[in-house]
């Protein structure tokens, strides 16, 4: 008979939980129980590797300090790494004691979050221990709480040695289940995938690799996307020309920022010649991003409104800015 114990405190010696565990402990050594102890703040590093520790075990405790509010980060951080990578058959044979001691108010209300994490991980939820400790040096020398806690620990033995069963649940007796996100792993394959977990160096290059394919995906289709949309500029401002007034002639350079690249609108009256290119000594040089043009060939806004809240910039002659919004009608 083997039973492992989980302890998500800080280790504190004042600690009333590491008493009451202790005296567990002990008392199932003296009736031949194998017992492994695991504490949590000693395996900050491999916390998703702990759910390997199931294979030989009969029963779990998992003893928690309520210090504040809660069972802790590290016995949450433990739990979901059983949601993760624990055998789920093996849980399903498994007795879970909770022992939960407060040194503030709460203790039953995280009581209750352990019974219920276990029942959804499939697992047997049996009684345990749960207490308030105002003054830890008088509950740890009172005799009455002694021969309590080890009564609790002979109740384990009992109900683990002989498999007692327990009355079925509606998470069990329905088979209710929160479907884990991913791809469903053989319990080999969770316990790989844990001692990878574990591993900072692999799981820092693997989110190096994902963050580098990413932003090569991004550029990629960026690029893609931008140069598709830039080859159609020109048949925009072409289609959406309606003329210059007075045979006006000029010649305008938009300067499309994040693209480098400069679209060239030569006006002549009635006429337009619009295409990429350099343009020197332009009668106006426009900048703006790509966006910002996307925004004015899309009716979304004007070259005169983008102009007076910023978005563009303009150098020449500035007069043409609102014969611009005359010249060019885009669809809105």
């Amino acid at each position: 008979m083997k039973v492992n114990i989980y302890y998500g405190g800080r280790g504190l010696i004042e600690d009333p939980t590491l008493y009451v565990i202790n005296k567990i402990q002990d008392v199932l050594k003296e009736l031949r129980v194998n017992v492994s102890r695991y504490n949590l703040y000693e395996q900050k590093n491999g916390i998703s590797m702990l759910p390997n520790t199931f294979k030989e075990a009969d029963a779990v405790i998992l003893a928690v300090s309520v210090e504040w509010y809660g069972i802790g980060g590290l016995m949450q951080m433990f739990l979901d790494s059983c949601w993760l990578y624990a055998d789920k058959q093996k849980l399903k044979t498994m007795y879970m004691f909770p022992c939960v001691v407060a040194t503030t108010n709460g203790e039953r209300k995280v009581k209750e979050d352990l019974s219920g994490a276990w029942e959804l991980l499939g697992g047997i939820v049996c009684d345990g221990i749960c207490t308030y400790v105002s003054n830890h040096v008088e509950f740890e020398t009172d005799q009455v709480y002694a021969s309590i806690i080890e009564k609790k620990a002979e109740e384990i033995y009992r109900i683990v040695s002989h498999k007692t069963p327990m009355l079925p649940n509606s998470i069990n007796a329905c088979h209710v289940r929160i479907p884990s996100a991913g791809i469903e792993l053989t319990p080999q394959e969770s316990e790989q995938l844990s001692v990878y977990v574990a591993d900072d160096s692999f799981v820092k290059k693997q989110k190096e690799d994902v963050e580098m394919l990413s932003q090569m995906y991004k550029s990629i289709l960026g690029q893609k996307s931008s140069g598709e949309d830039a080859d159609g500029l020109p048949k925009l401002f072409e289609k959406a020309f309606k003329g210059a007034d007075d045979g006006i002639k000029a010649v305008c350079c938009i300067n499309i920022s994040d693209m480098n690249k400069s679209l060239i609108l030569n006006i002549d009256g009635n006429k337009l010649k619009s295409s990429f290119g350099e343009a020197s000594g332009a009668d106006i040089t426009i900048t703006a991003a790509r966006e910002v043009i996307t925004k004015i060939t899309t009716g979304k806004t004007t070259f005169q409104g983008a102009f007076m809240s910023g978005l563009i910039t303009a150098k020449g002659r500035l007069d043409f800015m609102r014969t611009f919004d005359r010249f060019f009608r885009f669809d809105r």
